[in-house]
């Protein structure tokens, strides 16, 4: 997972006004630090995204964002 993929699911998640702040100020506590301060350390988004969803209890299915339709390729 690139890091731009863990901001899109959080904003999707938690809407894009109270994302930025979970990311900054929630401590994770499997990570022993804010989501924010475990990407810039290096961590993997895909854990950090984990230690968000476990510490919200987000159900397994939800945990992979929103069903985007395809597109309509045969209006060309």
């Amino acid at each position: 997972m690139r890091e731009s993929q863990f901001w899109t699911l959080i904003q999707d998640e938690f809407g894009s006004a109270n994302a930025g702040v979970i990311a900054a100020s929630l401590e994770l506590p499997e990570l022993n630090a804010t989501a924010q301060d475990a990407l810039a350390q290096g961590v993997d988004p895909k854990i950090v995204w984990a230690a968000v969803c476990d510490l919200h209890d987000i159900p397994a299915p939800q945990r992979l964002g929103k069903d985007i339709p395809p597109r309509d390729t045969d209006a060309l």
